[in-house]
């Protein structure tokens, strides 16, 4: 598996976050039972470029705190067929602090969590109803309990 790691936020603190990616997605594959023969790009951007991409792409005027850019849209759980390349996530820095603050929660418990949401959205999952929510959120408590627990 290879995770390009950029960090666009101009906060040189978020480079020792890097660490947690390839922990995450190896546990993501075994919980899944896929192979990690995958890559992905983990973007770190500030409130305001997280908004401008949210309004250009999805067109909603307004921050979000991730987004994924699956390669290929559509495919069932799992790697895409056609591809290793998952996709990109971009993650805003600013909401990994005020979400851990809201929630109780650390900076790593924070960013761990916006990346396994992300890299699930890439992987196929969604929460767009009650029963993928649920499947989701407990796909994401199993991936993280024993690397960034709440």
């Amino acid at each position: 598996m290879e995770i390009l790691f950029i960090n666009r936020s101009l906060e040189g603190s978020w480079r020792n976050y890097r660490k947690y990616l390839d922990p995450i997605a190896e546990k993501t594959a075994a919980t899944l039972g896929i192979p990690t023969d995958f890559e992905c790009s983990v973007i770190l951007v500030d409130r305001a470029e997280i908004h401008a991409i949210n309004r250009e792409y999805r067109h909603i005027d307004q921050p979000t705190d991730v987004i994924s850019f699956a390669m290929e849209e559509g495919e069932s759980s799992g790697i895409p067929s056609s591809t290793r390349e998952l996709g990109d996530i971009f993650i805003n820095v600013e909401a990994i602090r005020r979400q851990a603050d809201d929630y109780g929660h650390s900076l790593k418990r924070e960013f761990c969590f916006l990346f396994t949401h992300g890299l699930l959205h890439l992987l196929g999952f969604d929460h767009m109803n009650g029963d993928d929510e649920k499947r989701m959120f407990g796909l994401q408590e199993v991936i993280l309990d024993e690397i960034a627990k709440r």
